[in-house]
């Protein structure tokens, strides 16, 4: 069940599908790399700067960077290690435990996730030229995806709507407890601050 085998390709449109999908995660790493090259970080060294920059103290932290980013604790640590000897980062100890800390950037961190950041533009654009039924119809495929692949613990952490405590799913559509309103498809998250894991 190969989706890459040719003749499977030209029989099967799910196998046309999942390669069109490697072929965007291909693009992803390559104008990845084009931003490492430019400031002399490592691809994931980047993404711990934006991600860092986007999220809260609580998930910027090695073991929780680990999750995200499906890597071990250690090649996080020796990551945060190279940004910190670079003065991108700075190690906030924990006042309960000594052995944590919360990684914040510097103001020369904030200077390179200004320069980095905006790498996945191109993609913006090809998306930006879908219609807006276009459009629709991607997101709502994707998260079913993101969901399947997070149950399946492909993706091990996710912060969508369809795995919070306060996503309900009522007859009429999704509602949401914690903004106390009705969702439309377009409204779901896949990256939501308010996110509270199912217990």
């Amino acid at each position: 069940m190969a989706p890459f085998d040719l003749s499977r390709q030209q029989q099967s449109i799910e196998s046309k599908i999942v390669v069109a999908l490697e072929r965007i995660s291909e693009s992803f790493r390559v104008m990845l790399w084009q931003k490492s090259k430019e400031v002399g970080l490592s691809p994931i060294q980047i993404q711990i700067l934006i991600f860092c920059h986007y999220h809260s103290g609580a998930m910027c932290k090695v073991g929780y960077l680990a999750k995200e980013f499906n890597m071990t604790k250690a090649t996080i640590s020796d990551s945060v290690k190279v940004l910190a000897a670079k003065d991108l980062i700075t190690k906030q100890l924990e006042p309960d435990d000594s052995r944590s800390y919360v990684i914040k950037l510097t103001a020369k961190g904030m200077e390179v996730v200004k320069q980095t950041a905006p790498f996945a533009t191109e993609m913006l654009h090809s998306v930006e030229n879908l219609s807006s039924l276009e459009k629709t119809n991607l997101f709502s495929s994707l998260l079913r995806m993101i969901d399947h692949l997070n149950q399946a613990q492909i993706i091990t952490i996710q912060r969508m709507c369809h795995s919070c405590a306060f996503y309900d799913r009522r007859l009429n559509g999704p509602y949401c407890n914690f903004l106390n309103k009705a969702l439309k498809d377009k409204d779901l998250r896949i990256d939501c601050p308010e996110h509270q894991p199912l217990s």
